[in-house]
């Protein structure tokens, strides 16, 4: 609601001469200056906010001024919209959160039955190129409807993004083999164990090939990650040299990919999102298992060949899927993750994941762990935790 207060200085006086009968230039002149004045008054009382005007008659004419007074009355109106959108912002944010704890929560349990469905199967069928061929075979396929379907668009890949993915791929592929190498000769919870190894390869390749120094607090924080693993390996009932160096494998391999994936990216305009690079690395992956499996492990997953062996069809082929499912799921969750928070918050995610993984192996397995092997896996974790912390650390700048 509008209001507006009219005044007029000085007040109007007319001599006699100018009151008699006839034509007066003034009379019209003050007649038509009223009513533009009365109009002006009806606008103001209809809209915006209030107005003081004050009009003076000068030897010139009318001259009027306006002075325009926010009233109070519209704060709450502009109170209300303010917190409205607060309140709005509040609401996004706590779905935000939800839909992250809900990611982190599915990224994990994904995790921990890809492991036992995996340590299963590989337990009894100890060909793991073979399982790692059939786990990109129902990714691929994963990959295909998704596109299909429309539930992710299918990206564009041109011929110079495909050379520049390759390396990423190469280094994918043999990061699940030597993954899966390593689960068919040791305990799943010791595999995991040596796989915190990751910061330490991820350092030396990183300051190798990216010129990038670590800070000597990411140096110190390795040392509990080095050491807790050497603990934990002279004291680890399940073993072996060969688990031991196909986890180490699977370190160097991985972190290669991280470290290529920053060296031989195309440029960022036409980089592709995480989803979809994990999508083409995981078809590309599959193509590159093809000639391999056959010439290192032969045709070795058809259902005559594992009757021979005395296994049960049926119950390999179950949970050979369920395995392949949930490792599909739990990488495309954690690349969904990656591109939601920061690489600083993906990675304490990821070393919280690996103690649950641990855990969860040896409670379903009965692993036997002895004290001294749970001090040393405790102690690199908690390195790795440190690492996750500290790398984000900048060394100061050197003034002049």
């Amino acid at each position: 609601m509008q209001s507006a207060a009219i005044s007029f200085s000085p007040a109007i006086s007319l001599s006699n001469d100018s009151r008699h009968n006839g034509f007066n230039p003034m009379h019209l002149a003050l007649h038509s200056e009223r009513r533009r004045l009365r109009s002006l008054s009806a606008s103001l009382f209809s809209s915006g906010p209030s107005a003081h005007i004050s009009c003076s008659l000068s030897r010139s004419g009318w001259v009027s001024s306006q002075n325009l007074v926010t009233r109070s009355d519209v704060v709450p109106v502009r109170a209300t919209a303010e917190s409205g959108e607060a309140a709005e912002r509040t609401k996004s944010k706590s779905e935000d959160i939800l839909v992250l704890g809900i990611l982190f929560g599915f990224w994990y349990l994904f995790n921990i039955y890809f492991n036992i469905y995996n340590k299963q199967v590989l337990k009894v069928y100890p060909y793991p190129v073979t399982v790692s061929l059939f786990q990109f075979a129902v990714g691929t396929v994963i990959v295909i409807l998704m596109w299909t379907l429309n539930i992710y668009k299918r990206p564009k890949i041109s011929g110079a993004q495909l050379a520049a993915i390759l390396p990423l791929a190469v280094a994918h592929t043999l990061g699940n083999v030597f993954t899966n190498m390593s689960l068919g000769k040791v305990a799943v919870s010791f595999t995991h164990t040596i796989k915190a190894m990751e910061p330490f390869f991820s350092v030396i390749l990183s300051a190798m090939f990216l010129g990038e120094i670590p800070t000597v607090w990411v140096i110190f924080s390795l040392i509990p990650v080095v050491g807790g693993v050497g603990l934990a390996s002279m004291t680890e009932v399940s073993f072996n040299w060969a688990g031991f160096w196909s986890a180490m494998a699977s370190n160097l391999t991985n972190q290669s990919r991280n470290v290529l994936s920053k060296k031989f990216m195309v440029k960022k305009e036409e980089s592709l999102d995480n989803i979809s690079l994990f999508s083409v690395i995981t078809i590309m992956s599959f193509f590159l298992m093809v000639l391999p499996t056959i010439f290192m492990e032969g045709i070795k997953f058809t259902p005559s060949y594992i009757q021979a062996a005395g296994l049960d069809v049926r119950e390999i082929c179950i949970r050979s899927i369920l395995a392949a499912l949930c490792f599909h799921a739990y990488q495309q969750v954690s690349y969904m993750i990656l591109q939601r928070v920061s690489p600083v918050t993906h990675s304490v995610g990821n070393c919280v994941k690996r103690v649950v993984v641990i855990v969860s192996s040896v409670l379903f397995f009965h692993t036997a762990v002895s004290p001294l092997n749970s001090i040393g896996t405790g102690i690199a974790l908690a390195g790795v935790f440190l690492y996750s912390r500290v790398k984000g650390i900048k060394p100061k700048a050197k003034t002049a």
